[in-house]
């Protein structure tokens, strides 16, 4: 471990280096090429004045409201999303890689979508074992046979990469479903831009402003053939949906109607949005509803979310859903394990971004060992997200892992296990000066057959807690924003 400067003399006198890849520095008080000019800006900056900085950059998320909810939490739900003050930066070579690795990923796990959902070769050629799928919770049996408008499956993807301590990208989970955090991106980016606009163009950092256009023209791709002027919505679950603040950015962001479920009528197997001048056609539909809500009808009759008979019309071919009914099977973390030999399968080649070692608890040979080592894995529930359902061995108590003993032998299905892995850490603003904090990375994709589209970025999500490796911000983490840099 080193430590940089000596105490109260520069920003650097509390940054250590520990065994994790370090973003910003390469070894001991040698900042890699491309955080030169941030680390020689911060060591000019007086402390007052970064201060001051962190000061405007909080009362922008303040004015915007930009707020996350926790649930269960004694001191209220509602939060101002954390924002660390200085950005991670990116070089333009590794993010190439990145943008390659997440584009082959996205196809393959959309042609197996597709492939599951009809033919099922996958599954007869044993490549992937049936009970994976069928026993995942997110298997939609409805969806068997149905052709989903252009075989896309997942326009709307949010990959989390993390760094190893070689230096190399891995893929540590897949988001499918309904993907959040987008619009902290964006927003953090409009921020970190009138706070720090001389850094911002020094660096050369290439643009993400574009997203909300990007999204909104592959939704208009995914219109029914006949429609040549699509009605795009947002349907949300409403105010109380932890995410709500992203829903109305992301709908006016691209210029079209945010609607909850009640502000929609199917009639004749055709979706319409009540308005003052009455009804109106509904052609794509942007859902940020799980599938167990979207329609009372067809999925949880006790839903007060969704739309009575949408299924049907999305069935008959008349309206588009983005993303399709049925994609969480695979973002199952236990899926997980195959994607490497998904993509084998479909495209003949190797991943370009590995996955993480992952231990099946539904293999009795990789769950022994997983319970005779659970102080050194990280067990997650294979449906759960957001931190939650999650052993973290080396921070654990004895208590906590003879819970999750218990739990993994009465439904091994539902856990997987992976190594501890130390997340590279990047330098943050903390107390008045420069400290490292792990970080992951969330790029996000959108995936059409003619072009996907991933903007040069992304959330980088941060455990603020000295030490912890828990990014998520229901469990304490935050954010800050990504610079993909131009060579």
């Amino acid at each position: 471990m080193a430590t940089f400067g000596l105490a109260g003399q520069n920003p650097f006198s509390n940054y250590s280096l520990g065994d994790a890849y370090d973003e910003m520095f390469s070894a001991e008080t040698s900042p890699r090429a491309h955080y030169q000019p941030l680390y020689d800006w911060l060591l000019t900056l007086p402390a007052e004045e970064l201060r001051r900085r962190k000061q405007m950059a909080d009362q922008s998320f303040l004015h915007q409201g930009i707020t996350f909810t926790v649930y269960g939490k004694d001191e209220g739900t509602e939060r101002i999303f954390p924002h660390d003050l200085l950005p991670r930066m990116i070089t333009s070579t590794e993010w190439a890689k990145i943008e390659k690795g997440l584009i082959q990923r996205i196809t393959a796990l959309n042609l197996f979508l597709k492939d599951i959902y009809h033919e099922g070769k996958i599954l007869s050629d044993k490549v992937v074992p049936y009970d994976i799928v069928y026993s995942c919770k997110h298997f939609r049996r409805e969806m068997r046979g149905l052709n989903v408008p252009r075989n896309i499956y997942v326009t709307v993807i949010g990959t989390d990469l993390i760094r190893l301590p070689n230096g190399e990208f891995v893929v540590l989970e897949d988001n499918l479903r309904v993907p959040s955090g987008v619009s902290y991106m964006l927003t953090s980016r409009q921020v970190m831009k009138r706070v720090f606009p001389q850094l911002f163009q020094k660096c050369n950092v290439r643009p993400i402003d574009h997203y909300g256009q990007a999204l909104l023209a592959t939704l208009r791709e995914l219109a029914p053939n006949s429609r040549m002027d699509p009605v795009i919505v947002l349907l949300t679950p409403g105010v109380f949906n932890s995410a709500y603040f992203e829903h109305a950015f992301l709908a006016r962001q691209m210029g079209i109607e945010l609607v909850e479920g009640r502000d929609l009528v199917v009639h004749d197997n055709i979706v319409y949005m009540r308005t003052t001048a009455g009804l109106k056609r509904v052609d794509v539909i942007y859902r940020r509803i799980d599938d167990d809500f979207i329609d009372t009808l067809t999925f949880r009759s006790d839903s007060t979310l969704g739309v009575a008979g949408l299924f049907n019309a999305y069935r008959a071919g008349n309206v588009t859903l983005a993303n399709a009914i049925g994609t969480g099977v695979a973002d199952d973390k236990a899926l997980y394990a195959y994607v490497p030999a998904i993509i084998r399968y479909y495209l003949g080649e190797d991943p370009i971004i590995n996955n993480v070692e992952t231990y099946l608890m539904s293999d009795p040979k990789q769950r022994q060992y997983a319970l005779q080592n659970l102080e050194k894995l990280v067990v997650k529930a294979v449906g759960e997200s957001g931190g939650y359902g999650m052993l973290i061995g080396p921070h654990s108590t004895a208590a906590q892992r003879e819970e999750f003993r218990t739990r993994i032998q009465a439904d091994p299905r539902n856990y997987v296990a992976q190594p501890t892995i130390s997340l590279s850490a990047a330098p943050c603003f903390v107390d008045g000066g420069v400290e490292a904090r792990h970080v992951d990375l969330r790029p996000y994709i959108l995936f059409n057959e003619e072009r996907t589209t991933i903007v040069p970025g992304g959330l980088t999500r941060v455990a603020l807690k000295k030490g912890s490796l828990v990014v998520n911000s229901s469990q304490g983490g935050g954010s800050k924003d990504t610079w993909v840099l131009n060579d």
